[in-house]
């Protein structure tokens, strides 16, 4: 069979797929789009849209957000409880003083079903991106010119440039990337819907609760709209094989518990409790090579502390993208040229993914947990200043920093005046 070539192929049309190609769209430039699923399809995810979901799509369009709002009314998400061992309860909103406007929300919750959807529906409404569904992989081969990409429907492209998008278990990641599962950067979870559970934050924060026999993890709890909860456990996969465990009974153990017991007394499970991997990005890896870029959880981008990882997801995509014009501009392809994407993954994501296993590789230890979340309990001007670190990069490395703990504990025991916010 004769091959059809395209200069940019993407394979997966999730969030970092699907990105890629609106915003190759967005600059003008024509893309084939590959999912071996159909949509609507689930896919098993904490379901939480950080701020940097809508801000990048509103930079393709101002009312990109609007339209997905409006097609399947998301959770609008102002802030984060943080329940430490001590159950010293910590509220951190998203903004200082904010005002709670639905449609200005830092944050989103949407089931997975619902936001993958929506962005297939803007995929589709651009005439430049060629998507096939139905249609999954089968062997991807390069050459000298780029990659011949077969599936199992019998159709075969050649491209320039192949990204790869096609989640945590990417084939082609593993094979052809070389990018190995490794157990101590890797994550395991699962997750149900309830309907009916109680208690939650009026203004919708998203819960973490970092519960003793589950450490390093956290047991969550999100609403979702219409009474309904995504609810979840999370461990490191190498502490899970240690102790173990099975995550769906040990869940089922969390929610009958008595911490948890009156607020799921009426709540009633609607699916089958799931379960799935989290490729973390708390390990430094290559991301590109000659003719290839891996994008979202096919390059091991989730954050290791919260598990978010659509954010990132999108995040690659565009940046992924923006380098595919350079790419065709020049007309290189090669891995020399192509390292500009790890450089920018560098700067915008993978300081901030090393700060947080910083912070996961803190929180192992109880004692320190309970003693940092006591300060901060005790003290309301580290409270706004932790809630400016959500979008404070710079501010937020401050919290790796033993010196501003240690300056806090003397101002908090009257050893020091009260420690500024610089």
């Amino acid at each position: 069979m004769a091959s059809t070539f395209t200069p940019i192929l993407i394979i997966g049309a999730g969030p970092a797929g699907a990105a890629t190609a609106l915003r190759l769209s967005y600059l003008g430039i024509p893309s084939v789009l590959l999912d071996k699923a159909t949509f609507p399809r689930d896919k098993v995810c904490g379901d939480a849209i950080s701020g940097k979901v809508p801000t990048l799509l509103n930079r393709l369009d101002p009312a990109i957000m609007d339209r997905f709002r409006q097609r399947f009314t998301p959770a609008d998400v102002w802030g984060i409880r943080f329940y430490p061992p001590s159950k010293k309860l910590i509220e951190l909103p998203f903004k200082v003083g904010y005002r709670r406007v639905p449609d200005e929300a830092p944050g989103y919750v949407s089931k997975r079903i619902d936001f993958d959807t929506f962005l297939i529906e803007e995929v589709r409404r651009r005439d430049d991106i060629d998507l096939r569904l139905r249609t999954e992989v089968l062997a991807t081969d390069r050459d000298e010119t780029g990659y011949t990409v077969r599936t199992k429907t019998g159709e075969e492209w050649t491209c320039s440039l192949l990204i790869d998008a096609s989640g945590a278990h990417s084939k082609f990641s593993r094979g052809e990337a070389g990018q190995q599962i490794d157990k101590n950067h890797y994550a395991a979870a699962v997750r149900g819907y309830f309907r009916g559970v109680t208690g939650f934050h009026p203004d919708n924060f998203i819960e973490l609760h970092f519960l003793d026999d589950y450490n390093p993890g956290y047991f969550w709890i999100f609403p979702l709209p219409n009474g309904e909860a995504n609810v979840g456990l999370g461990m490191r996969s190498d502490i899970v094989k240690k102790r173990g465990l099975n995550l769906r009974k040990e869940m089922d153990k969390i929610v009958a518990s008595e911490a948890f017991r009156e607020r799921f007394r009426d709540a009633v499970q609607i699916d089958p409790t799931v379960g799935y991997g989290l490729p973390l990005g708390s390990k430094d890896r290559t991301l590109s090579g000659d003719h290839y870029l891996l994008t979202g959880d096919a390059g091991h981008l989730i954050d290791p502390l919260t598990g978010e990882g659509i954010g990132n997801a999108t995040y690659s995509g565009f940046i992924a993208a923006e380098l595919a014009e350079q790419c065709l501009r020049e007309n290189r392809f090669d891995a020399a040229f192509l390292a500009a994407y790890d450089v920018r993954i560098e700067r915008v994501l993978r300081t901030e993914l090393r700060l947080s296993y910083r912070l996961q590789q803190i929180m192992q230890h109880k004692w320190i947990t309970n003693f940092l979340t006591g300060i901060v309990a005790a003290n309301p001007k580290l409270v706004e200043l932790l809630c400016r670190m959500y979008t404070d990069f710079e501010l937020r490395k401050q919290l790796v920093r033993p010196g501003f703990w240690w300056k806090l504990f003397r101002a908090k025991s009257g050893k020091l005046p009260a420690v500024a916010e610089d």
